[in-house]
């Protein structure tokens, strides 16, 4: 392989990362449909099945959502510089816009307009929050046989308080559980 095309697959997979970090607003769980776009459908570089596998991982694992996913596929691409590259895509531009707030916050938090246009960003955040979740559950098949799973775990950390970490490991043990005993014999 050429200098120029590896050194290609860094810069392209910063470029496309840098574009889904700096065009979706609403957090890591609205940029799950662009990342699917561009990494599974339109660059090929995981399946759909290791997509949705990824998003488990990543949800799991400490830090920010979209940076873990951006983690994990720059690493299987090129390893520790192919994460380096990917994980700076996805996070430069929500560091840049934010420093540019700060540095201006100041002379417009009391402006009118802009707590209405913020007003008016609140809803459409949940919708793009909302549409993905919907579309996760249909590809992780979660239906009306299983769908008690992801209703009881809201339900536990939502009203019961109980902390995220301890829904997500009881998860994992439960389907160690169902796998090794009741999943074989069905």
């Amino acid at each position: 392989m050429t200098e120029q095309k590896k050194d290609s697959i860094y810069w392209k997979s910063f470029k496309t990362f840098f574009k889904i970090g700096a065009v979706t607003f609403g957090g890591g769980y609205a940029m799950i449909p662009i990342i699917e776009e561009e990494v599974v459908n339109k660059n090929k570089w995981i399946s759909k099945e290791e997509f949705l596998d990824l998003i488990a991982i990543a949800q799991s694992c400490p830090g920010v959502f979209a940076a873990n996913i951006s983690i994990f596929i720059g690493y299987k691409l090129k390893g520790i510089t192919g994460a380096i590259a990917t994980c700076l895509g996805t996070c430069l531009p929500s560091f840049l816009i934010i420093l540019a707030i700060a540095m201006f916050f100041h002379e417009f938090q009391d402006n009118k307009i802009i707590a209405a246009i913020f007003a008016g960003i609140r809803p459409a955040v949940v919708a793009l929050i909302a549409a993905p979740t919907f579309n996760l559950a249909k590809s992780a098949h979660i239906n009306l046989t299983n769908c008690w799973i992801p209703i009881i775990s809201t339900l536990f950390i939502w009203i019961l308080q109980v902390n995220p970490i301890w829904v997500i490991i009881a998860a994992g043990f439960s389907g160690y559980l169902y796998g090794q005993f009741i999943k074989p014999t069905e």
